[in-house]
């Protein structure tokens, strides 16, 4: 496996979400997983997967993949008249973290641009037109900032620490999503979020829990 750097999050390592697929669909099944980010996903890095443990070159471990049982995590979706009036609002256009995220980077042309703002009810929502090239990755990758963006305020960064999805559809190229996300709970520096993402007919794409991390 090998993150390419096109797919990062915070400069120098992985999106949370995208690393996650790929890792996911390394260990291969059909049901959900989750994985448990243990150290930012290097880019350019041959990695090996072995007994559910991601390490890199050297030996160290990276992340750690293991079956989620059931992910019951759905936020309810909104048109998408409403996710395009919730984007313009999106906190990260005028204060991100990390601007040139592969997913949520305002700086990344080449990028998901997926720009998740607040409802009046706080959960967040965005459209997600999916790219010419979709994979199973590129769910994980929608599932991810979504959510964070749910706690996420200036001066307050978060990284996802773990995350468990079930994507049940890939979006076919080009197809006008809709993403979702929810903030359930906040534990001292733990955040636990739920996302969801729907195709244009309005079918559940995918569905996903996280945990994120203060930094």
């Amino acid at each position: 496996m090998r993150i390419e750097s096109r797919y990062n999050g915070p400069a120098g390592s992985g999106n949370g979400g995208w690393s996650a697929g790929v890792f996911a669909a390394e260990a291969g099944g059909t049901g959900p997983v989750e994985v448990t980010l243990r150290r930012p996903p290097p880019l350019e890095t041959e990695l090996s997967l072995l007994d559910g443990e991601v390490r890199d070159p050297s030996g160290e471990l990276v992340a750690e993949v293991r079956p989620a049982g059931v992910v019951d995590a759905v936020v309810p979706p909104v048109d998408r008249e409403t996710a395009v009036a919730a984007a313009a609002r999106y906190p990260g256009l005028v204060e991100h973290p990390f601007p040139r995220c592969y997913v949520c980077g305002p700086q990344r042309a080449d990028g998901l641009r997926i720009f998740p703002g607040r409802l009046p009810d706080g959960r967040t929502a965005a459209p997600f037109r999916a790219p010419e090239q979709v994979s199973g990755a590129t769910v994980w990758a929608a599932l991810d900032c979504p959510g964070g963006w749910s706690v996420l305020a200036p001066g307050r960064p978060y990284l996802l620490g773990r995350i468990a999805a079930v994507v049940a559809a890939l979006p076919g190229p080009g197809d006008e999503c809709v993403v979702t996300g929810a903030l359930l709970g906040v534990d001292g520096r733990k955040a636990l979020v739920h996302t969801s993402l729907y195709g244009p007919d309005g079918a559940l794409l995918g569905a996903a829990r996280a945990t994120w991390i203060a930094r």
